[in-house]
C-alpha cells in the first residue's frame, strides 16, 4: 500500500450556509506533521462531531475514490470527499476497528466508520449523497494516532490487522444507522471505539 495524498484544508462556506465547514480538503507537497490530534494546518470546525484523539485523520482508500469517479462519472480528486489521507492498496470495505497503518514513523489506529452527513451532501452538490454513501457501504475511516511523526505521498504503508475478534466497518456502519441486536452491540463494544462511536452504541 501506499500513500496516494495528504490533504488538509481551511475554513471555507458552502454555498446556502452562513457558517463555514473545514470539509473542503486539498493535497499538500512535502510531508506533514501528524499528532494526536490530526494534521499540522488542517481546519476542524464542528468539534461537536469530528476531530478529537479518536478522530484525528479521516482515511479513505484510493480505490473508493476511483470507484465513486465510475459511479458519478466525474473525476474524484484527493480530499473530494472530505477525507486526510488516501491510501491506495487499502480494500476499506475489509477494514476493522483496531487495524493499523504504520507509515514512516508514524501508527495510525481504526476506531469506526465515517458517517456522511448533510455537509458531504453539499460538497457534493447531490442531495441524496449521503444517503447513497451509506448504500455503497465503502466506509471513511477514523483513526487515532498511536505514534505521531511526518506523513507525506508516496509513503509506503504497512497494514497491521488487528489481533482481537474483527468488527468490521461495514458492518458498525450499519449498527449506528440501525438498531443492532444485544448481543451484536455488546461485541461491538468490546472492539477498540472510538468514543464518539462508543457512546453512539449506549457504551
Amino acid at each position: 500500500m501506499k500513500i496516494r495524498a495528504v490533504c488538509v484544508g481551511a475554513p471555507e462556506r458552502l454555498p446556502g450556509r452562513k457558517t463555514k465547514t473545514g470539509i473542503f480538503k486539498h493535497p499538500v507537497n512535502g510531508p506533514v506533521i501528524v499528532d494526536a490530534l490530526g494534521l499540522a494546518g488542517d481546519a476542524v470546525l464542528n468539534r461537536k462531531h469530528h476531530g478529537g484523539p479518536d478522530q484525528a485523520l479521516l482515511v479513505e482508500s484510493g480505490d473508493t475514490l476511483d470507484w465513486w469517479a465510475k459511479e458519478l462519472g466525474r473525476p474524484m480528486k484527493p480530499g473530494m470527499l472530505g477525507e486526510n489521507l488516501v491510501i491506495d492498496g487499502l480494500d476499506a470495505q475489509a477494514v476493522a476497528v483496531g487495524d493499523r497503518f504504520a507509515a514512516g514513523g508514524v501508527l495510525l489506529e481504526a476506531t469506526g466508520p465515517r458517517i456522511p452527513c448533510s455537509v458531504l451532501s453539499q460538497r457534493m452538490e447531490d442531495p441524496r449523497f449521503a444517503r447513497r454513501f451509506l448504500q455503497a457501504a465503502r466506509p471513511g475511516i477514523y483513526v487515532r494516532v498511536l505514534a505521531p511523526g511526518l506523513l507525506e505521498r508516496g509513503q509506503e504503508v504497512r497494514f497491521e490487522p488487528f489481533r482481537g475478534e474483527r468488527i468490521g466497518l461495514v458492518d458498525l456502519m450499519r449498527a449506528l444507522t440501525e438498531k443492532p441486536l444485544p448481543a451484536e452491540r455488546a461485541r461491538m463494544l468490546a472492539a477498540p471505539l472510538g468514543e464518539r462511536v462508543r457512546r453512539s452504541l449506549g457504551g
